[in-house]
């Protein structure tokens, strides 16, 4: 059995967390495996993807028992969280502070990444319990914004979900964060032509300006 310390380094080892916020239920899941086949090993689908669960609980019994680390999105409280547990889910994500959310996530020890923006958002989000501080929305303050807030809380283990890149990654990294969330860069690689070879290029692309960014 995969321990919640294992599946939290499947986050913080490639300092990565994927985040499938797609239209499909099959492009969420044909972004998913292409992505995986690239490096991710973490990743969450969002509630909001048609037929999420059923996506959750085919990646889960594919990879689950592969270290990759399978979660859902946009878990918003008690009972949606219970939901992703039964299917499959091992990590629970949110983009606000729900304490019920946290309280059956880790009484089933589950990752838990829960979002915050402020000073004192963050300082509630880590009391209540959360693994990892989602910064959210991060493109409205950026690295910047990162350094001033670890000052006074060096302690609080960010990561910023919305505008990473692998051109600006080192900055993120350079600033302090733990991981970063990465979305469009990879999910939607394959956009253009359908060739979802480009979803696996783009995550071994990230992963990479991540491991040199760390260095």
């Amino acid at each position: 059995m995969v321990t919640k310390f294992n599946a939290l380094e499947s986050i913080t080892g490639t300092g990565a967390l994927l985040i499938v916020r797609l239209e499909s239920a099959e492009e969420a899941l044909a972004v998913s495996e292409a992505a995986i086949e690239g490096g991710i090993r973490a990743l969450e689908i969002t509630l909001s993807v048609p037929g999420a669960l059923d996506v959750i609980n085919k990646l889960s019994e594919r990879y689950g028992d592969d270290g990759i680390l399978i979660g859902a999105g946009t878990v918003l409280d008690e009972h949606s969280a219970y939901e992703c547990l039964s299917a499959g889910a091992r990590l629970l994500v949110s983009p606000n502070l729900n304490p019920a959310m946290l309280t059956t996530a880790n009484r089933y020890q589950a990752v838990t990444v829960s979002g915050a923006f402020t000073p004192t958002e963050i300082v509630d989000t880590m009391q209540a319990g959360a693994d990892i501080v989602k910064l959210f929305p991060a493109e409205f303050g950026g690295p910047a914004y990162v350094r001033t807030v670890r000052a006074p809380l060096p302690q609080a283990p960010l990561m910023p979900a919305g505008g990473v890149t692998a051109d600006n990654v080192k900055e993120w990294f350079d600033a302090g964060v733990v991981a970063v969330g990465v979305g469009s860069f990879v999910t939607k690689a394959a956009r253009a032509d359908g060739n979802y070879r480009h979803v696996a290029d783009a995550a071994t692309t990230m992963l990479r300006a991540i491991e040199g960014a760390r260095a």
